[in-house]
Formats: C-alpha cells, sequence, structure tokens
C-alpha cells in the first residue's frame, strides 16, 4: 500500500507551486481533488495544447480529479462543506484573506474539522508588510537577494532558468511540511495551519553568499560569489562551436586534474593569485576547440566538468532513461501521451499505472 493512500486532499491552487506539491502527494497515494472556478484555473489555457488543455496543466494535474465550482455560490458551499468535513489536507495558494471571505479561512474550517492539515502557499506569508503584495518568482527571489547574486551583464540581465521560488520556496516546503503535519496528526490527532512563504526558503539558497557576508562583513555582489561566477573552478566557457562547457573543479584534486587536462600554464593554476587572469586564459583555452573534442579529454579527467547540452538532448540520455525518468505518461481524451513530470518521489511509493490522465472540468 502507499504511504498516503486513504487521505483526501482538497487542491484549490493554480499554477505551478500548488499544483506540483499536490501532485507529489497523489502520486504517493493521496486522493487529490482539484477545486477549480467555473471556466478552469488559468494555467488551462496556456499554450501549448495537449488536447483541450494546456500541455502544463496536463503535467502538472496528471492523476487528479476535478469540481469545477462557484465558490460564492450556496449550493457549491455546502457541497465543499461536506467535502472538507472528511478532507486530510487542503491546499490553497490564494492572497491571504481570500479563503476567509469565502467562508473557508483556517479558523472556520479547523471548527469543522479538527483534523485538517491546512496548508497555504503564498509569496509572502500570511502576516507582515508585503503580505498583501502580488508577485511571481522572479518578484521573489529579487526581494529577498538571491537574483542580486547573479544578474548577468548590466546592460542584458539574464532571466533565471528555473523557478526557484514557486519549486524549491513553494512546492517542497509544501509538501515537507505537510509530511510533517501529518506524523504529528498521528500523536496528537489535531491538524494545523501551515503558513509557507516562498520567499522565506530563499534565503536557504543564498546560503554561501550569506556565510560569506555575515562573517566578513562584504556581501557578494553579482557575479562575486565562489558559486555566481567569481572563480574559474565554477564556471561556464564558451566553446569554439558556440556551444558551453560546465566546470565545476571547486576541491583542488579536481582543479589540478582540470588545469593539467587543458594543459593550463603553471602560473595561472594558483587561481588565488589572479582569479580574472587564471579564467581569461581557461576561456581561451577553451575557445580553441569544439565541445565535441573537449567531451573525451573531460571524460577522462573526472574533474567535474561536462557539455552543457540541451533540455532535448537529456531526455535522449540512456542515463536518465535507464532510471525510468521517463517511463510514466499523461494521456488526453483523444489517447495520445507525453511523458509525465519526473518527480523526486522514490519509486517504491508510487503505484505503478505508467498512464494516467490530468482531469477534465466538472469531472466527478
Amino acid at each position: 500500500m502507499q504511504p498516503l493512500a486513504g487521505l483526501l486532499v482538497l487542491d484549490f491552487t493554480t499554477l505551478l507551486p500548488g499544483p506540483l506539491a499536490t501532485l507529489m502527494l497523489a502520486e504517493a497515494g493521496a486522493e487529490v481533488i482539484k477545486v477549480e472556478r467555473r471556466g478552469g484555473e488559468d494555467m488551462r489555457h496556456f499554450e501549448p495544447r495537449f488536447g483541450d488543455d494546456s500541455a502544463a496543466f496536463a503535467m502538472l494535474n496528471r492523476g487528479k480529479s476535478n469540481r469545477s465550482i462557484d465558490l460564492k455560490g450556496l449550493e457549491a458551499r455546502i457541497q465543499l462543506k461536506q467535502l472538507l468535513e472528511k478532507a486530510d489536507i487542503l491546499v490553497e495558494q490564494f492572497r491571504p484573506g481570500v479563503m476567509d471571505r469565502l467562508g473557508f479561512g483556517y479558523q472556520a474550517v479547523h471548527a469543522a474539522n479538527p483534523r485538517l492539515i491546512y496548508c497555504s502557499i503564498t509569496g509572502y506569508g500570511q502576516a507582515g508588510p508585503r503580505s498583501g503584495d502580488a508577485g511571481h518568482d522572479l518578484n521573489y527571489i529579487g526581494n529577498t537577494g538571491l537574483l542580486a547574486l547573479q544578474t548577468g551583464p548590466a546592460d542584458r540581465p539574464v532571466v533565471p532558468p528555473a523557478l526557484v521560488a514557486d519549486i524549491g520556496g513553494g512546492t517542497f516546503p509544501a509538501v515537507i511540511n505537510i509530511l510533517l503535519a501529518l506524523r504529528e496528526r498521528d500523536r496528537t490527532g489535531q491538524g494545523c495551519h501551515l503558513d509557507i512563504a516562498m520567499t522565506d526558503a530563499m534565503f536557504a539558497f543564498a546560503w554561501h553568499a550569506l556565510a560569506t557576508g555575515t562573517a566578513t562583513g562584504a556581501y557578494p555582489k553579482s557575479g562575486e560569489g565562489l558559486l555566481t561566477g567569481g572563480s574559474p573552478r565554477y564556471q561556464l566557457y564558451p566553446t569554439k562551436d558556440g556551444r558551453v562547457i560546465a566546470c565545476g573543479a571547486l576541491e583542488d584534486h579536481f582543479w589540478q586534474r582540470f588545469t593539467k587536462a587543458i594543459e593550463l600554464d603553471a602560473w595561472f593554476i594558483d587561481d588565488k593569485r589572479d582569479p580574472e587572469a587564471t579564467r581569461a586564459q581557461v576561456a581561451k583555452i577553451i575557445a580553441a576547440r569544439s565541445a565535441d573534442e573537449w567531451r573525451p579529454i573531460f571524460g577522462m579527467a573526472d574533474c567535474c566538468t561536462t557539455v552543457v547540452v540541451s533540455l532535448k538532448d537529456a531526455m535522449r540520455d540512456p542515463h536518465f532513461i535507464g532510471r525510468g525518468l521517463f517511463d510514466y505518461k499523461v494521456e488526453n481524451a483523444a489517447g495520445d501521451t507525453m511523458p509525465a513530470l519526473p518527480l523526486p518521489i522514490a519509486q517504491r511509493f508510487r503505484d505503478g499505472v505508467k498512464v494516467k490522465r490530468a482531469p477534465e472540468l466538472d469531472e466527478e
């Protein structure tokens, strides 16, 4: 039996953080009912399409069921109240106060179902000067100092490729704390209210810069940190054919192997002497050969240095295929399938059903 089998989750969330959290709960055996407004949540309408809904929606809501409800309508509220009385977990992603105004805030729901674990995911938390502010991932990492650690060139700032706040500050903390709350409920019989603020976790992602700044008083500026471009040992180097080498040779033994592999002049190996000079010299050497020429050299050197590959190529990698990352599928109403979103849920906790659908609106 799956670890979360028998648990009922009501999912009031939209877009990414909450839906991904409840997807993980569903994959571990929980029954997840996605509660949506009439017409469906915003993510259903995103491009590109996969059948009648968006591909992104299908990936994030695989295996869930749906209730399309007018939260302000009396009949729908009665139906929802009945669900809430037997639910184990509720996950919502509205701004603070919205669920209270709808009559389904924590205090009201707790009175009817004291065992309910009520998880609220917001950008800035349920209280505080910023609690009512609108925002998205870029705002959250920008307001916590994380984005300032590496913005790219001042004239061409770079938008990060990963939604760190949404997933690392919303999804993962929500899942972790829900599981902790379930363990606590096993002992006490009582549920609780979890206040998950996506911005809170961003300081954990800035751990090295925090350690440096608090210890020395000098906080790294954009591109200056050990892990954000300030070291030639942890750096991206363009190749002759316009591709990129990812060098992660931080430890000295890896650095020695790396510098030997590229035949770096001895003067530059001590990168403490002049880090920028070393970086420039390494860049010059890497730029003299193509990515395919460097690949076997770094493979033999075993020095934490690799060629950056595209997402399409990564999905063809025998390693990831062999680990079964793309074995699970999402199916649409027409019977078409696409790979399900790979999730960090151990295989032993999943049900083994390889093909599932995302819910259609008004599905019971």
